[in-house]
């Protein structure tokens, strides 16, 4: 749990009322990092990994400090042991195909399908999985075209901090801008993301399509993107694909939905399930798409939410009756388990819906809704808040 300074206290009694489990209690690691956020997923470092055979030393082979695959929400070891939460705090790369890699290091796609890659597909090989984060360039989702705050330091600064702090290795970006949340991977080389959101001028506006790819697949060793068209209807950050879409296995996607065609969200997710239906995956597999309804009732400020909130200056400001981006598609996946969105309510229907859905499509798993609409006010989710850290050796 990430907390600055000033709320380091009331971060350490909070985990020391958690429940525990069994008589243990959970194990939270309260983490003194600043910030100017609370949206660990999108100014925190992305995880990937690689697989190397057991006997290779890091220091003897060039291969072991390349990315393999971005670690996927869904896959990755069951989503990790360790994640990464925020504690709420009261575009120079045109022409430029080779990231900034680790000093001393290869770029991060120099190597890939190497022959250390290769031993580990067969499965009798005894391998080990290396992690690295990256840090990306954060401008508060659009710097100053449409940026949501005017200062965000600490946020750009925090994805070094953790993997400095926490002895990970950590691959810088540079000038490319980039958050967790607009990005999302099946593990086995498919990327998807929004044109909305990657394309918009606050990002990246000197590069064309062509070269954020070459960025993507650099370091996050994936082989093809999918370019929906847009995310959340009136998603502040352009429309993360994290609100939007996202894999639950290889081949196959939930998608947000409405049947209401009177809703602004139709269009955009009508747009977006003919976009899926025509692509296939980096495997050439077609994807299995299915439909995850929105809340039936808009989530909207109210009057009493907004005399709660306070905003910095040059901040945007919220207005009764606005429209919140709410998504069941922004759920975390923890070890064994789901953690859902839930609205309450008007909404308690289609938040039980939403867990019922889910449950079906994740056997495996079991789908656990937690109350969120007070994370929705600051603008984002479950998802949005965490950032998983995938299990493997620090190399």
């Amino acid at each position: 749990l990430l907390a600055g300074l000033e709320q380091l206290k009331a971060a350490r009694d909070a985990v020391t009322r958690l429940p525990s489990s069994g008589g243990a209690s959970y194990p939270v690691q309260v983490l003194p990092l600043p910030s100017d956020d609370a949206w660990a997923r999108d100014c925190g470092p992305t995880f990937v990994t690689k697989q190397v055979p057991s006997g290779l030393s890091a220091a003897g082979d060039a291969s072991v400090v390349l990315t393999g695959s971005a670690a996927s929400d869904a896959l990755a070891g069951s989503a990790a042991p360790d994640a990464l939460a925020g504690s709420a705090a009261p575009d120079a790369l045109a022409g430029s195909a080779a990231p900034d890699a680790l000093a001393g290091s290869a770029a991060p796609d120099a190597l890939a399908g190497s022959a250390a890659s290769d031993v580990c597909k067969d499965p009798d090989s005894h391998c080990r999985t290396l992690v690295r984060g990256i840090s990306w360039k954060f401008n508060a989702w659009g710097g100053e075209y449409d940026g949501l705050y005017p200062h965000w330091d600490q946020d750009d600064a925090l994805a070094e901090a953790f993997c400095r702090q926490q002895g990970y290795p950590c691959y810088t970006a540079g000038d490319f801008v980039l958050e967790g949340g607009s990005i999302h991977t099946d593990g086995e080389g498919t990327l998807l993301v929004t044109a909305s959101c990657l394309l918009s001028p606050g990002r990246n506006p000197r590069l064309s399509r062509e070269q954020i790819e070459t960025q993507l697949k650099a370091y996050l060793g994936v082989t093809k993107i999918l370019w929906l068209p847009a995310g959340i209807f009136n998603d502040e950050t352009n429309g993360h694909v994290d609100n939007i879409c996202c894999f639950i296995r290889p081949g196959e996607v939930v998608l947000a939905w409405t049947d209401n065609q009177e809703d602004p969200q139709y269009a955009l997710s009508c747009a977006c399930l003919e976009y899926l239906q025509g692509q296939t995956d980096a495997r050439g597999r077609s994807l299995v798409i299915h439909k995850l309804p929105i809340p039936a009732r808009p989530v909207c400020f109210t009057k009493e939410d907004c005399r709660s909130l306070s905003f910095e200056e040059g901040e945007d400001t919220r207005q009764p009756g606005e429209r919140l981006a709410a998504s069941y598609v922004n759920f975390y996946f923890c070890n064994q388990a789901v953690l859902v969105p839930q609205f309450g309510g008007d909404n308690q229907q289609s938040d039980a819906l939403a867990l019922k859905l889910l449950q079906r499509l994740l056997p495996e798993r079991k789908v656990v809704g937690l109350p969120a609409r007070i994370i929705l006010l600051g603008g984002g989710n479950l998802h949005c808040i965490t950032q998983q850290v995938p299990k493997g050796e620090k190399a």
